[in-house]
């Protein structure tokens, strides 16, 4: 979605089932913890994501994954990748299993024949990347986030030896992708490249990469807002979901929010007051679009758990599930009887 006011979509993500189109706002190569994570906050957004999955993870080097919050007892890898890739998919994002082999500009850009490979009058003007792949898939991004921990050389077409660094190791010189390219917030000399992974120590655990993805999503977001208009401290995308309580008194009325918004607008802004009340306006609908009432939260939370019970082993289900039924039984029996009297 490209919306003018930059605000369409949904705060629970979109319809994993709609039609991909080979023109995508998003283009995230690698979906590891910092490519799904950056993944599922764009497509949150409402941006068309899509997420190229194939290739070397750091992951598939770990045993066992005992430090991610909200795993008590840790998960083993091949149910964490999947449930990576389910989250991803269940945001918004289109989920490519392919290897991107190079990322270019789209000026001037040679577009390979192939079933992928849009038609001539479909490819936008504005698009900066053109991101081709192994199998001969051939799309087009305004954006692309890098998160391949292993591997940056998609990306030299961008930027060249500048993009990497030589080391000794063994007697022997190796290249690699300099980790220090991109700045902390992930952002690059290439307008539109952002880099999530190699990212130094701020990628080198799963929980760490986690949240260096979103840290770098949010700042795409960020800047893609401030391009449409909005002063750069409005243009910073918060992914909240609000109960009702949020929105109650003085802040369940627009007008308060309007004087909200219009107390942090600069005066040398520079954007004309029409645009200003279209941004206003995009920015309170989706700011209104986020609370959830108790009902819708208890369907929410329905929801997800037996999204999670899904991709627990069935017999560890059943063996519980029976424990619990004979837990409930010893208490039914324990308890008095109940007089009449």
């Amino acid at each position: 979605m490209s919306g003018a006011d930059d605000d369409a979509g949904s705060a629970d993500g979109g319809d994993a089932g709609r039609e991909r189109s080979v023109r995508y706002d998003a283009v995230v190569v690698g979906c590891g913890p910092a490519g799904a994570a950056a993944g599922v906050f764009l497509a949150r957004y409402g941006l068309e994501t899509a997420v190229f999955d194939r290739g070397s993870a750091s992951l598939d080097r770990c045993a066992f994954l005992g430090n991610y919050p909200g795993f008590p007892a840790g998960i083993d890898v091949e149910t964490f990748q999947t449930l990576l890739r389910e989250h991803a998919n269940e945001a918004g994002c289109a989920l490519v299993d392919d290897l991107v082999e190079s990322v270019q500009r789209a000026d001037g850009a040679d577009f390979a024949d192939g079933e992928l490979a849009p038609p001539a009058d479909d490819r936008d003007a504005d698009a900066r990347f053109v991101v081709e792949t192994q199998d001969g898939r051939c799309v087009t991004a305004d954006r692309v986030v890098a998160a391949t921990r292993y591997d940056g050389e998609y990306l030299r077409p961008l930027g060249g030896d500048e993009m990497f660094e030589t080391h000794e190791h063994g007697g022997e010189e190796h290249e690699h992708f300099d980790p220090d390219y991109a700045d902390e917030d992930g952002r690059t000399e290439v307008a539109g490249l952002y880099v999530a992974s190699p990212a130094g120590q701020r990628d080198v655990q799963a929980v760490v990469a986690a949240g260096r993805g979103a840290h770098v999503a949010r700042t795409l977001l960020e800047d893609r807002r401030t391009e449409r208009g909005y002063p750069r401290e409005l243009a910073r995308h918060y992914d909240w979901v609000l109960p009702d309580s949020e929105f109650e008194g003085e802040w369940g009325d627009r007008e308060r929010w309007e004087t909200w918004f219009d107390e942090r607008v600069p005066g040398d802004h520079g954007v004309g007051d029409e645009r200003l009340a279209e941004l206003r306006d995009a920015y309170l609908d989706r700011a209104f679009e986020t609370h959830r009432s108790a009902d819708e939260v208890a369907d929410l939370t329905e929801r997800a758990h037996r999204r999670l019970l899904d991709n627990l082993d069935d017999d560890l289900v059943l063996e519980r599930a029976a424990e619990i039924e004979a837990e409930r039984t010893v208490e039914t029996d324990a308890e008095p009887p109940v007089s009449d009297g």
